[in-house]
């Protein structure tokens, strides 16, 4: 295969293996089927008959190494749509069909996407036979006058033939008779089957004209799927339990002793005729796993082996019966494989046992494809690397073909549609590797007798007749012959009878002289012929004397012959007992191994199981170790958080009681103030203080600082220490503010910055803020308005929307200033009025928290 623009791979210099083996390189072909519907893009061109062009499909954008450019690839021959299945059989597995008449093993398997024809190229439909029916019927029409009988030649289990007597052929046949009904071995060809008969024509049968017919023939069939990398027999008459229906069994394999592969314990099947031959081929089809796939409607889900075996072995020198040596058995046998289709999952969806499939199958070809790649680099490179044959029962069955055991062919069938673009380029490329491989050209192996066969036996019957005769002193020698010769070189030529005249005197005379000669003569050849008679009549006589000798002798000698027999009977019964035994216990030891093998997947799978335990356990442990130091670490940020939390608090209540016992203070000495004053001037007039100035922040910052009262002026009024609201910082509120609210004209009124009032509270103000404040207003039991602030932090929510948590509540009540305070005493009427004026100086406010609300007093 050559791509333009590219020639073929170079060979690399390497170390040459002496050998002078021929070899020939894997015939690749190609086969196009047509497409599904018309409206389908075709992604393939069929240049010549021997070149295919790929073009890529117009969604598939090339990439940047140009891998989806246009393609050419050759093969060995292309068939394109139009090809009959006639002609693909004549041109690929016709050649394969005489070499297997002549000795020769072959190998022919179908590669491909699935759902390219592969079945369709092997099995056909009726109407259109594929290759696998053609190759049986060409074999028939072949040997067909050549067969031997039913039972003569016998598989051995171990992949060879072994060639029974008449007697044991007979004793078999009637044996299979009495058990089931098994057809006879036809003198002409059967009635074939009707569908057998649909699928090809008696136009379009084929037979080989180069039969050797000093030989006798025989064929065996047999029927295996490769399914999941097992081997399971198709043809195998399990006993069918209803109750407890039990899998087929696996099989395995093995290699006899000339290093062939073969499946041990297949069942081989012979077949005498062409129907009964397709007929077992469709028992073994039925019991074929295929499944509904989103490409294929009956895709095969496994790799098909067909195998024909035509065994042939020489006759004796009579030309009746076969030559009684297992040495001179000659079994060749030809292979059809139908590989299971490459898929893409995500393309036929497959799920569960089919994804398994796929799995297997997938993984099949890619070993059939790296063993390919180890046999061209050694082959090219010099290399010995090892071909990894067992790590597929595909390679692995199949390897005596590469080796050289026979020819093999590949038909690559392709689907043109543009959905398999991709999956076709990879299928281009491994024909176009496998293509360089070259395998060893077989050598012929001729049958080879002690006689020249059936076509010579009359002449050879009657030189070994005149042998004997001449050796006994028979009417054979020389002077006889000459005799017998003269005698009749001397008998004279009649005359002519024809009378014209009637006075003619001398014809008659002349007739009769000739027949007096002609009669004496003929009574000489009487006497010569009795003596003769005689002498061969004496010489039989004292040869039946000869024979009643030797036939004593035979007698005894057969009777020796019998003993031997029985002595080699149960010899022969021993071995069969002993090899049913090791049978017995080479199942055994497969059913321990598969144990085994299922004990030691069980333990990998734990211990892989165990371990990853272990791994989990250890990531928990640290995980948890983690989680430990990080949630001290929360605990010690946590702790220090709150000690300076309830430092602050304390410092902060200190402060206020500070800042009240210093208010007190200040009250008692301005009340001493006063007493003192009207104890002293008598009955002046008390004058009341002028109004203070308010006390800047300044000194109330140095107050708090000093934490100690300092000396005011005899008639100023108590201050309380006005302090700021933690509401008045840059943080944001909500401000809500009910409409039925009533304005108060209260000095207690909050001051909030940045704040945005509303009326109504909306997720649009909530998602801008931080805080949130809550004007509410009820009356007291006194009748007064009392207004309370409830405020709190507004967070966001994982849905996307704002919650407020309530963490404060601040109460504000208003009196009126001229209302009768409850302190007022009925004493003394300046001393008390003058404690109730700087009781009424500043506001009643109740709060619950040291934090709020900046307040506003009015002079």
């Amino acid at each position: 295969m050559q791509r333009p623009g590219k020639g073929k791979t170079p060979r690399r210099p390497g170390p040459k293996k002496a050998s002078n083996t021929e070899r020939d390189p894997v015939g690749v072909y190609c086969r196009i089927r047509p497409l599904g519907s018309e409206d389908e893009e075709c992604c393939v061109e069929m240049i010549s008959s021997t070149t295919i062009q790929l073009h890529a499909p117009d969604g598939l954008k090339a990439n940047r190494n140009g891998e989806y450019k246009e393609t050419q690839y050759s093969f060995k021959k292309v068939f394109g749509i139009n090809t009959t299945q006639l002609e693909l059989f004549e041109d690929v597995a016709k050649p394969l069909v005489e070499d297997l008449i002549h000795c020769k093993n072959g190998l022919l398997f179908t590669y491909g996407v699935t759902g390219s024809g592969k079945t369709f190229t092997m099995t056909g439909s009726p109407g259109e036979g594929g290759l696998l029916p053609r190759s049986l019927d060409m074999i028939f029409n072949s040997i067909g006058p050549f067969q031997a009988k039913r039972f003569v030649f016998k598989p051995d289990d171990k992949n060879a033939m072994e060639i029974q007597s008449q007697v044991d052929a007979l004793l078999e046949r009637q044996k299979r008779d009495s058990q089931q009904a098994v057809p006879k071995t036809p003198s002409s060809r059967q009635k074939p089957d009707p569908e057998f008969a649909d699928m090809i024509s008696p136009d379009e049968a084929c037979k080989s004209e180069n039969v050797d017919e000093d030989g006798c023939y025989s064929v065996f069939v047999s029927y295996i799927e490769i399914y999941n990398n097992y081997i399971y027999d198709l043809l195998e008459d399990a006993p069918y339990d209803p109750i407890r229906p039990k899998p087929p069994q696996s099989k395995i394999l093995r290699e006899d002793q000339n290093h062939n592969m073969y499946v041990a314990g297949c069942t081989e099947v012979e077949v005498k005729s062409t129907e009964e031959a397709f007929e077992v081929f469709w028992k073994g089809q039925k019991k074929r796993r295929i499944a509904n796939t989103q490409l294929n409607r009956e895709s095969s889900r496994s790799h098909s082996v067909f195998t024909i075996k035509l065994a042939q072995a020489p006759l004796d020198a009579d030309g009746d019966h076969i030559l009684q040596d297992k040495n001179q058995v000659n079994v060749s046998q030809l292979c059809l494989v139908d590989l299971a289709g490459s898929e893409r999952t995500n393309r036929t969806r497959a799920e569960g046992s089919r994804l398994r499939e796929a799995g297997n199958i997938n993984q099949s070809l890619m070993t059939l494809r790296t063993c390919m790649e180890v046999l061209r680099e050694n082959q090219m490179c010099g290399t010995n690397k090892m071909v990894p044959y067992r790590d597929s029962k595909v390679t692995h069955l199949f390897k005596n073909y590469f080796d050289g055991e026979g020819k093999v062919r590949m038909i690559v069938c392709v689907n043109p549609n543009a959905d398999d673009y991709e999956e076709t380029v990879l299928v281009m490329r491994f024909a176009e590797m496998t293509q360089e491989v070259e395998v060893a050209r077989p050598v012929d192996r001729p049958i080879c007798g002690l006689a020249p066969g059936r076509r010579h036996r009359n002449q050879a019957f009657r030189d070994e007749l005149s042998r004997r005769l001449e050796e006994r002193g028979g009417p054979s020698n020389a002077d006889d012959r000459v005799l017998m010769t003269q005698l009749i070189e001397s008998l004279p030529d009649l005359p002519t009878c024809e009378l014209v005249d009637p006075a003619d005197d001398q014809t008659l005379p002349r007739l009769i002289e000739v027949l007096e000669r002609r009669h004496q003569i003929r009574q000489m050849m009487t006497e010569q012929f009795n003596k003769t008679a005689n002498t061969v009549k004496s010489m039989l006589q004292q040869f039946d004397s000869q024979l009643s000798a030797k036939d004593y002798f035979l007698h005894d000698q057969q009777s020796k012959l019998n003993e031997k027999d029985k002595v080699i009977l149960s010899q022969k019964t021993e071995i069969e007992r002993l090899e049913k035994k090791s049978k017995t216990l080479e199942y055994k030891i497969d059913i321990l191994q598969k144990t085994t093998d299922m004990y030691e997947q069980d333990k990998r799978a734990l211990q892989q199981e165990l371990e990853t335990r272990e791994q989990r356990l250890q990531s928990e442990l640290s995980e948890r170790k983690r989680m430990e130091q990080r949630m001290q670490g929360v605990v010690t940020d946590t702790r220090l958080k709150w000690e300076k939390e309830c430092e602050r608090r304390v410092n902060a209540k200190q402060l206020e009681m500070q800042n009240k016992l210093w208010v007190k203070d200040e009250k008692l000495k301005q009340l001493k103030a006063i007493v003192t004053e009207s104890s002293s001037g008598g009955s002046a007039p008390t004058e009341r203080p002028e109004k203070p100035e308010r006390p800047s922040r300044e000194r109330d910052r140095n107050i708090q600082q000093k934490r100690s009262p300092s000396p005011l002026p005899k008639a100023l009024p108590v201050h309380p220490k006005h302090r700021r609201s933690h509401s008045a910082g840059g943080e944001k509120w909500v401000d809500h503010k009910p409409p039925s609210n009533l304005e108060l004209d209260t000095v207690m009124q909050p001051i909030i910055p940045n704040a945005i009032k509303v009326s109504t509270p909306s997720e649009k103000a909530l998602s801008k803020c931080h805080k949130y404040v809550l004007r509410h207003q009820e009356l007291a039991s006194d009748g007064e308005i009392e207004t309370k602030l409830i405020k709190g932090n507004v967070f966001k929510t994982r849905s996307g929307g704002q919650t407020v948590q309530f963490t404060d509540i601040e109460t504000l009540k208003q009196e009126c200033p001229l209302a009768p305070s409850r302190k007022r005493r009925s004493g003394s009427a300046e001393g008390p009025a003058e404690v109730e004026d700087i009781e009424n100086r500043a506001p009643v406010a109740s709060t619950n928290s040291s934090h709020g609300y900046q307040k506003r007093r009015k002079p």
